[in-house]
């Protein structure tokens, strides 16, 4: 029988057609703090927290990256929407409660990788803070 990866850390990486351009969106549009700066000032790579997890923004991609999306939880969806949008981001779906409970908008980082912006409303079975009955 074949044993599975021994995965120790991960991250997602994102390759932009423009580093400094999405990594001052990462780090001063969207606000992540960052983990970590690597590598010589003209190719620079930043590690940014993400929630549970962090973001990689280095190198650069010939085309825009296709297929990914980034899912956040974040506390006030309507704020943050509004924050953003206020702010020049693109959004590609405003607010909207989702048949599975939990309330999504879309938002674009300047590739056009979707931002999936998520808030857990009360009572719902993701929700940390909620107990179960009994």
């Amino acid at each position: 029988m074949r044993a599975g990866v021994d995965v120790l850390s991960s991250r997602v990486l994102l390759r932009p057609t423009d580093p400094d351009r999405s990594q001052a969106f990462y780090r001063d549009v969207l606000g992540l703090a960052v983990y970590r700066e690597f590598g010589p000032p003209r190719h620079r790579g930043l590690v940014f927290f993400l929630g549970n997890g962090l973001l990689e923004v280095s190198g650069r991609a010939a085309e825009r990256p296709r297929g990914l999306a980034l899912w956040l939880q974040v506390r006030d969806l309507a704020a943050e929407v509004a924050r953003l949008a206020a702010a020049g981001v693109p959004v590609v779906a405003e607010p909207v409660l989702q048949p599975w409970g939990l309330r999504e908008a879309t938002v674009e980082d300047p590739d056009g990788v979707a931002l999936v912006l998520v808030e857990v409303p009360a009572g719902h079975p993701l929700r940390t803070d909620v107990r179960p009955p009994g």
